[in-house]
């Protein structure tokens, strides 16, 4: 299983995350939401409230502030629709912390949620939508979060996802490439960074996150040595080269050769 994760980590380019944060301002709404026409629906209300008991609650009350956030309506019942579900808003204070729209609390503690939120973050020049399963500890460490399993609800198999861990059950098919990790001494730090939960000193915080991967590796860990611009394997506990050489004229690449 280890070196199943790390492969999955190796095979992440080592992009320069500081260059990719924006700011949402670039991305702001140009059609507003419209609030619901009364003569026309059926509306449901709820009002604020600060004094709500439950507010008290770390799992209800955190990343929301309760003088401007309108108490939870409450369905004691499945819910069943024949068309499908919408959330649409122009006041992020209606969602926790601005982003969430969809949160599921675990049956054993009522704390551990499983959260879908969007507009948080923007990477790679574009907004991004993120799922997790955040544990009890409420923190952004490493374990702070859970696994989501995606494919099945069989243990042992499928596809499992956290924080800084993949880890693949099943068997992976690519119709297009895999780029290894492209990763030198300057994308790594032994020392944890002072003054972040994961989200401050971005940066610094993944080279830190490879630098444990690659002391934890194990046989088969491959990636890209872009310092010596070779290919590297970990075999029986020992880091060595792959040997490689040009393809002849006219190979199989001779469709993006000059």
């Amino acid at each position: 299983m280890r070196d199943a994760i790390l492969f999955l980590f190796f095979c992440l380019p080592a992009y320069p995350l500081a260059a990719q944060v924006d700011t949402l301002k670039t991305f702001e709404p140009t059609t507003p939401y419209q609030l619901a026409d009364t003569s026309r629906q059926t509306v449901f209300k709820s009002s604020v409230d600060p004094s709500w008991p439950l507010w008290e609650q770390r799992s209800y009350g955190y990343g929301l502030k309760a003088d401007k956030t309108k108490i939870p309506l409450v369905i004691d019942a499945p819910l069943q629709v024949n068309s499908f579900l919408q959330l649409r808003t122009n006041s992020r204070m209606q969602r926790r912390w601005g982003y969430h729209f969809l949160e599921a609390y675990s049956v054993f503690d009522n704390i551990s949620r499983f959260t879908m939120l969007m507009d948080k973050h923007i990477e790679l020049g574009r907004p991004v939508a993120e799922l997790y399963y955040f544990g009890n500890r409420y923190n952004t460490s490493e374990a702070g979060y859970n696994w989501v399993r995606i494919g099945s609800d069989v243990r042992g198999h499928s596809f499992l996802f956290s924080r800084d861990q993949a880890v693949f059950y099943g068997a992976v098919k690519l119709d297009n490439m895999l780029t290894l990790g492209n990763i030198g001494s300057s994308d790594l730090r032994s020392d944890k960074p002072s003054g972040g939960n994961g989200e401050h000193n971005t940066e610094e915080e993944v080279k830190f996150v490879r630098h444990k991967a690659l002391e934890s590796a194990g046989d088969g860990t491959i990636f890209y040595d872009k310092d010596r611009h070779l290919v590297v394997i970990k075999v029986d506990g020992v880091w060595m080269r792959l040997k490689v050489k040009k393809l002849p004229k006219g190979g199989s690449l001779s469709v993006i050769e000059p």
